[in-house]
């Protein structure tokens, strides 16, 4: 056991040194006509080099599988007995250097991945009752413990935040670069790398619990997790190196051809098919926890590739989830004095819209907190009535103008028309008797979400459907303002349910994109559920794909990313193949033998490997620019 672990700790050394022997090898007979140190600096090289290669053959067949291992041993043998040392000793370096170059390109396709884990807090502050801090393992914190995080460091648990303020860097949650201001009350994740300030914070999660402990698990998982593609290579694996041995052994039979039977074993090491599928799918996902986005292993990239339909609640998902201004109508001839006036009404107000209106003044840069308010009541069902700066002030709907006797001409009367129309909540304002503005209020539509759902069409995507609970009028507006081709309201979480079988019945292949919280059934019935949520305990549970930062940009860089891995792969399974036919025909014509063979061989491993590695980079990241342009809202 100690001489096998030894010989594992040091393969690289002992292909250093087969090298080394080789070249000695070739200088004997070359530089020195010497055969002797030729065949002796060969024999030496085959030997050592054919250590580590018998081990890993051993140790395989201990568990009834015949490796690659066990076909370049057999070879190695044969070509000892012919007396072919140069090509044992050319063969078993090829071999050795190229599972060397195997790992290290395969390191740089998990590095994102890597990196993730490298992140990991593993250290705490501990703020003790008397106030002393005490740095402790993140493994000995508890949940309601208060942590101190200081300047430049990490967030060691998921919490709350119970005094000070700073901005932090989320991107291993979100994949999102932008710093984000905290201060007391938000939530904050583990991994968070704070900024500027210094934050006090009380454990809600820690450990493997913490948003970022998930992240990390269920990419390490998604490693392990097939693909199809995968599945079926293992199991033709599993006949095919057998095959190569039947076959080796009936080419001696029908040709009495050693060196030729042995040159097959060589020739139909199946390296470069085995490894293809799994690089790719490590590599894809790799590229996914880049951006914030988890998708579950090689099964779910491929069924998400397969992909034609997508499903989408509104609330949340297609709207930001928070009700804007969306419809000014303008009467006045002070507009930014009528503003003022209905946002310090506002004030007043508990209303769900009010924060609205008032949020619309401070964004147009309009002064009303100053304005004297001397008196006010509030009409149930209407709206208020309000005294300010001396103007008789009416905020309300249709009823509250009729009930004050103000009238509307008959373009008001089809202003307010259209905007009831875009399914938007109406707050009428008249000032001292006469109507002065119409505003609608309406959840916000995601900034460049119609461009985003036709880059889904372009690729590949054939129907993109909402289903909501929300009422006909607004969700047929929000329908045709982004361009979707179906949209079914006033609909119950199991009834979300049966339109998505009722899809997969006419042979769909269907995503359900969703909040991950209330949508938790229709995402497990789709064939991919797909969560846009800032990391929630269901989210990354339940869904096939999390999008944690929430974002239409990486759904669609997640659906393209799925579609060109299972490309990759394919290419991968044909370069495989290929090589394998071209070797073959190489042997039969006599133009390949078994050292050029072993070359071409681990060459064909390298090349599945760099190909795979090109979706590491796949996909350009959107610069700071981009991402502004996008998170802005326009109100109109």
């Amino acid at each position: 056991m100690k001489f096998q672990r030894y010989i594992q700790n040091h393969q690289n050394q002992i292909t250093l040194a087969s090298a080394i022997l080789i070249a000695i090898g070739f200088a004997g007979k070359y530089l020195l006509n010497s055969i002797i140190v030729y065949d002796w600096a060969f024999i030496l090289a085959s030997i050592i080099a054919a250590v580590p290669i018998m081990i890993h053959a051993y140790q395989s067949l201990r568990v009834k599988v015949i490796s690659i291992e066990l076909l370049v041993s057999i070879a190695v043998v044969g070509a000892f007995i012919i007396g072919e040392y140069n090509e044992s000793a050319i063969v078993t370096f090829l071999f050795l250097f190229g599972s060397y170059l195997e790992q290290r390109t395969l390191s740089k396709t998990r590095q994102s991945i890597k990196s993730l884990t490298q992140m990991a807090p593993e250290t705490a502050i501990l703020l003790h009752d008397d106030g002393a801090q005490e740095e402790v393992d993140i493994e000995d914190v508890d949940e309601g413990d208060h942590i101190m995080v200081k300047t430049g460091a990490s967030v060691p648990v998921d919490g709350n935040i119970v005094s000070g303020s700073g901005y932090l860097d989320e991107s291993v949650i979100t994949g999102e670069s932008k710093a984000v201001a905290k201060t007391t009350g938000d939530s904050v994740y583990s991994g968070s790398i704070l900024g500027n300030g210094t934050l006090t914070v009380e454990a809600t999660k820690v450990g493997e619990d913490t948003t970022f402990g998930k992240i990390i698990e269920l990419v390490e998982d998604a490693q392990d997790a097939k693909s199809p593609a995968e599945s079926f290579i293992d199991k033709f694996a599993q006949y095919y190196t057998p095959a190569v041995l039947i076959i080796a052994v009936l080419v001696y039979i029908f040709t009495r051809d050693f060196p030729t039977a042995i040159t097959v074993l060589v020739l139909g090491c199946p390296g470069a098919l085995v490894i293809g599928a799994p690089v790719s799918n490590v590599a894809g996902i790799g590229n996914g926890a880049k951006r914030g986005i988890l998708l579950k292993g090689g099964a779910v990239m491929d069924d998400f590739a397969k992909v034609d339909t997508f499903v989408f609640d509104k609330t949340g998902t297609l709207t930001l989830g928070n009700t804007a201004v969306s419809a000014v109508k303008d009467y006045a001839d002070d507009s930014n004095e009528a503003l003022a006036l209905v946002a310090r009404a506002e004030r007043l107000s508990d209303h769900p819209l009010g924060k609205a209106i008032t949020d619309y003044a401070t964004h147009e840069k309009v002064s009303f907190e100053q304005l004297d308010v001397a008196g006010n009541d509030t009409v149930k069902g209407q709206g208020l009535t309000a005294t300010i700066d001396g103007h008789h002030v009416l905020v309300g709907n249709l009823k509250m103008m009729n009930a004050n006797h103000v009238a509307l001409t008959d373009a008001q009367h089809s202003d307010l028309t259209d905007v009831q129309h875009t399914g938007s909540s109406v707050v009428m304002v008249a000032v001292d008797g006469a109507l002065k503005l119409i505003l609608g209020v309406s959840d916000t539509i995601r900034p460049g979400i119609k461009e985003q759902l036709q880059a889904l069409r372009d690729h590949g995507a054939k129907h993109l459907v909402m289903l909501t609970g929300d009422n006909k009028i607004t969700a047929q507006y929000v329908a045709e303002q982004i361009g979707l081709d179906e949209v079914h309201a006033e609909l119950l979480p199991e009834e979300k349910v049966d339109y998505i079988k009722k899809f997969k019945d006419q042979g769909r292949h269907v995503a359900f994109v969703g909040d991950g919280i209330n949508d938790s059934p229709a995402i497990a019935t789709a064939q991919i559920g797909i969560a846009m949520g800032s990391g929630t305990d269901v989210a990354i549970e339940t869904s096939d794909v999390v999008l944690m930062q929430s974002s239409f940009e990486a759904l669609v860089h997640a659906y393209s990313l799925s579609k060109k891995t299972v490309i990759n792969t394919k290419e991968n399974i044909a370069i495989a193949i290929g090589v394998v036919i071209f070797l073959l025909i190489g042997l039969i014509l006599g133009f390949i033998y078994m050292a050029s063979g072993m070359f071409v061989h681990e060459a064909s491993i390298l090349v599945v490997i760099f190909n795979a590695m090109r979706l590491i980079g796949y996909g350009k990241m959107p610069t700071q620019a981009q991402k502004a342009a996008t998170q802005k809202t326009s109100l109109t």
